[in-house]
């Protein structure tokens, strides 16, 4: 257990912090499967941008990493295009 009020108060905000990273990448990729699941082009298109966005937020604060969200984005681009 953590001797200093420092290190008590790291050990909370790593906890606030390591839930609310968990409920943003499970939000982001429940979207992602959303819209691999999707069928109807139109449809597709509306959320593209949506997750597009959400991969874009979770690389900026450094949840995933650069390169794993730009692979997502090709990824789902490339299976838009084609529906």
């Amino acid at each position: 257990m953590a001797n200093h009020k420092s290190a008590l108060k790291r050990i909370r905000s790593n906890n606030k912090k390591r839930l609310l990273n968990r409920f943003q990448h499970k939000t982001a990729r429940n979207a992602i499967r959303r819209l691999r699941d999707m069928t109807s082009k139109e449809e597709a298109t509306k959320l593209f941008p949506v997750v597009v966005s959400l991969i874009d937020k979770l690389a900026k604060k450094n949840i995933i990493h650069a390169n794993k969200a730009s692979n997502l984005k090709s990824k789902l681009a490339n299976h838009l295009a084609s529906l």
